[in-house]
């Protein structure tokens, strides 16, 4: 039988990472600026899939240049820094200049893969490619939790995220990354 774990913790931790992200707000504005839904879903999908496979990629290869011991105590401060970080709300400065004024898909695509360079999102991809196999588990649940917590608000726009309790969603993603970081500090990495 087949374990999704990987594949379920992976879409659960970045679900509930992304709700309030600056990428969450970025989504917003892209459809409040163009309108069509469709290229900006498959805008944030494509950005997401490359983004974050590179990602796991990379959390991978930190298994094989680190000891165990050292990646367990980097892992585990890494999200226990990512549970801090999720507290702190994000905001989108002046990103409205910044877009393309043509193609929705293209501005998704571009928009959305600089903006999750070293965002929270990212670093919890190589982290939980670092824990986790197999790795296409890990960059399909990341992408399903950017899929699961950006598509809502594309479609229903500032009505949906106005109603979201994000200090909640916030603090629910903060106590998962503090437990991961608990789980590997406990059981280590791998």
């Amino acid at each position: 039988m087949l374990s999704l774990h990987a594949l379920l913790v992976s879409t659960g931790t970045v679900t509930l990472a992304e709700i309030g992200d600056k990428t969450q707000l970025l989504a917003l504005l892209l459809a409040a600026r163009y309108r069509k839904p469709w290229p900006i879903a498959l805008g944030i999908l494509a950005a997401t899939l490359v983004n974050h496979a590179i990602s796991a990629w990379l959390g991978a290869e930190l298994t094989q240049w680190l000891s165990p011991e050292v990646l367990r105590w980097i892992v585990a401060a890494s999200f226990l820094a990512v549970a801090l970080w999720t507290l702190k709300p994000d905001t989108l400065e002046d990103e409205a200049d910044k877009l393309p004024a043509r193609g929705a898909f293209l501005a998704t695509l571009v928009a959305f893969f600089l903006a999750e360079i070293g965002d929270k999102t990212q670093v919890a991809t190589v982290l939980l490619a670092t824990k986790y196999v197999p790795l296409w588990q890990v960059v399909v649940g990341t992408t399903l939790g950017m899929l699961l917590a950006n598509l809502p608000v594309v479609w229903l726009g500032h009505r949906f995220a106005d109603r979201l309790p994000l200090k909640l969603a916030r603090t629910l993603a903060a106590v998962v990354f503090l437990a991961l970081a608990i789980w590997v500090a406990w059981n280590g990495v791998g």
